[in-house]
């Protein structure tokens, strides 16, 4: 192992060893199911931002984006970046301060799908019953998709084995989930916001450094046609341009409906101690995200001048393109110690991507097994300490399952992430959306739209889609569409909801 590989090694352990002892300290605050899941709802507005945020983005931030702007250019990266940013200021400025006045005056619902049952008064419990295999379905392949993404990163910077780089990953974002709970995954996702901060910033100068200056940067980026158009789209590989129309604009900006129903980004939400806070939360969230995917696609351009200048590989394809960032870290640390040990936070700053959306969604699914499906709909009678050690458990039995879906190194995780996006945006998005702010909405509507919202993303995407042409349009947007007409149409055309939901819905809507 070269110096400066010990050096990357050193800065990523010690960040690691930071992480678990967050995990430590966080566990004597876990009293009941109410802490683990949800932290007592006492989170403070820059921990609450910046945990959804960082949370949100995932290795796709410092892998996916600049990877996707490296090959093509431009638009395609511009118009999913606008898309999630106007989809993140929306919902942080009508979902969050409602979902966190609502969900506590229902009865204190500490999970996603049980604010859907308190909020429709489901008795029944198939509501929450379907709530919680969507979560299942959704983000057990999801939090594999982490564990690979981790895996890979390890295996390629200091040959190890995929497997055991792998496994390591899920030990470290297992042992401080498990032990500190929602307190522990957010703090830590703050830490973690900070690093890949630190990551783009470092990157993005280091790069147009070694590409030559800026200048250099936009004339290299001039020669391809339709690189930096939003019309167009270029290829760094066959310099051929493709038009960027109407129809992929709406469908790739339609990640932005994603955000409504996303239970790990939502229960943030939830979580904040003063709704009145909720204005600085958006704003500091807001900004973060608009900065750092401008950033993250700004790499990705400078990244193709790096290449072009001969100092990193040329790459050819976008799961290829989208190892830039490591590749101009491991270019920094032959600079010398220090740069070693700052290219180690970076690629820190990769693993931290990954880390606080592998850790919110183990305890999102981990909610939904112990606590909606085994104590709400099969009824089990469980102490408050005999729930602490079910969460712990199952976080550890679904992080065994993620481990053994992503033990294949080939598999794909971002085709993983944007399919699971999809799900949840349009399974839960419409629900959520209806239930905040339409006081018609009842049990039944809830239910068929849940369902018909879900189904409509495998239809698409395995039936559908595959005509191309005009159809070729990512699931969430039709799958969203058609779940907001089911819950409507079936809500009108069935029974109102009762006097007791109707005035519980427009008390929240008056703020009291």
């Amino acid at each position: 192992m070269t110096t400066a590989q010990i050096c990357i090694m050193i800065a990523i352990v010690l960040y690691m060893a930071i992480i678990v002892a967050v995990g430590v300290i966080y566990s004597k605050r876990n009293q009941n199911a109410d802490d683990f899941y949800l932290g007592g709802r006492q989170l403070g507005p820059i921990v609450t931002a910046m945990s959804a945020e960082a949370s949100d983005m995932s290795s796709w931030l410092l892998m996916g984006l600049p990877g996707v702007a490296y090959i093509s250019g431009v638009a395609d990266a511009a118009w999913t970046a606008i898309g999630l940013a106007i989809g993140t200021y929306l919902n942080w400025l009508f979902v969050a301060k409602r979902l966190r006045r609502y969900s506590e005056k229902v009865g204190n619902a500490i999970t996603i799908p049980e604010f859907f049952k308190k909020r429709f008064r489901d008795d029944s419990n198939v509501l929450i019953c379907i709530a919680a295999i969507v979560i299942l379905v959704f983000f057990i392949p999801y939090t594999a998709s982490g564990f690979a993404a981790c895996g890979k990163l390890f295996s390629s910077l200091f040959g190890i084995d995929y497997i055991v780089a792998m496994m390591i990953s899920a030990l470290v974002i297992v042992s401080y989930t498990m032990l500190g709970g929602f307190l522990a995954a957010s703090t830590t996702d703050l830490i973690q916001s900070v690093v890949m901060t630190i990551a783009l910033v470092v990157v993005v100068g280091f790069g147009i450094r070694m590409a030559g200056g800026w200048d250099v940067v936009a004339a290299n980026a001039n020669e391809i046609p339709g690189y930096l158009s939003m019309t167009h789209m270029g290829n760094v590989v066959t310099k051929e341009v493709g038009a960027y129309g109407i129809i992929t604009i709406i469908s790739t900006m339609a990640w932005g409906l994603g955000y409504f129903g996303m239970p790990h980004i939502l229960l943030r939400f939830m979580a904040i101690k003063d709704e009145n806070k909720i204005a600085l939360s958006r704003r500091i969230a807001s900004v973060w995200v608009v900065i750092s995917m401008a950033v993250a696609i700004l790499i990705g351009i400078v990244g193709y001048s790096v290449s072009k200048a001969g100092s990193i590989a040329f790459f050819e394809t976008p799961s290829d393109a989208e190892r830039t960032v490591i590749a101009l870290a491991q270019l920094l640390s032959e600079n010398g110690v220090a740069f070693a040990l700052i290219a180690g936070v970076i690629l820190a700053g990769i693993l931290a991507c990954t880390m606080s959306t592998s850790d919110s969604q183990l305890l999102a699914a981990s909610s939904a097994f112990s606590q909606n499906l085994l104590v709400d709909v099969i009824g089990c009678k469980i102490s408050e300490k005999g729930k602490m050690i079910a969460a712990r458990l199952t976080v550890i039995a679904i992080a065994l399952i993620s481990i053994f879906i992503a033990r294949n190194p080939d598999s794909s995780v971002f085709s993983i992430v944007s399919f699971a996006w999809a799900g949840f945006g349009a399974a839960f998005g419409p629900v959520m959306l209806f239930s905040l702010f339409w006081r018609r909405t009842n049990r039944q509507g809830a239910i068929a739209g849940m369902a018909a919202g879900g189904a409509m993303v495998f239809i698409w995407k395995y039936l559908v889609r595959p005509l191309g042409g005009p159809w070729n349009i990512y699931e969430l947007l039709p799958a969203f569409l058609v779940g907001c007409v089911v819950i409507a149409l079936v809500s009108l055309t069935t029974k109102a909801p009762s006097q007791e939901i109707v005035k519980e819905f427009d008390e929240v809507a008056a703020g009291k």
